[in-house]
């Protein structure tokens, strides 16, 4: 599995030509209302394997958490559910609030 810094998923973003991946935040609900990546869509991780059939195998998507974990174990399911673009943000959103968006609130 790919692993990304925040600086390199931020540059990513940034970038008009290449095409945007799909965020996917694993957190809880009150997790993404203290704070999320703008674009983020929040799948919480017990809700993934019911709802892996929005998610489009196909497409790029880089999954985030709090600080890696459970988006890594999440990313880890995706690729065994034959997802083969997955990407695991290193460090989460709180090495996104240190190295990327440092007007993001952290918890």
């Amino acid at each position: 599995m790919k692993q990304l810094r925040p600086a390199e998923l931020k540059a990513w973003l940034d970038d008009p030509q290449r095409e945007k991946p799909l965020l996917l935040d694993v957190r809880e609900p009150w997790e993404y209302g203290l704070c999320h990546i703008e674009g983020a869509q929040l799948m919480p991780m017990a809700s993934v394997p019911a709802r892996l059939h929005e998610l489009d195998p196909e497409r790029e998507i880089v999954v985030i958490c709090h600080h890696g974990v459970r988006s890594y174990h999440v990313a880890r399911f995706l690729e065994h559910s034959g997802f083969g673009k997955v990407i695991n943000l290193t460090g989460g959103v709180d090495a996104w609030a240190k190295e990327a968006d440092p007007t993001m609130p952290t918890y």
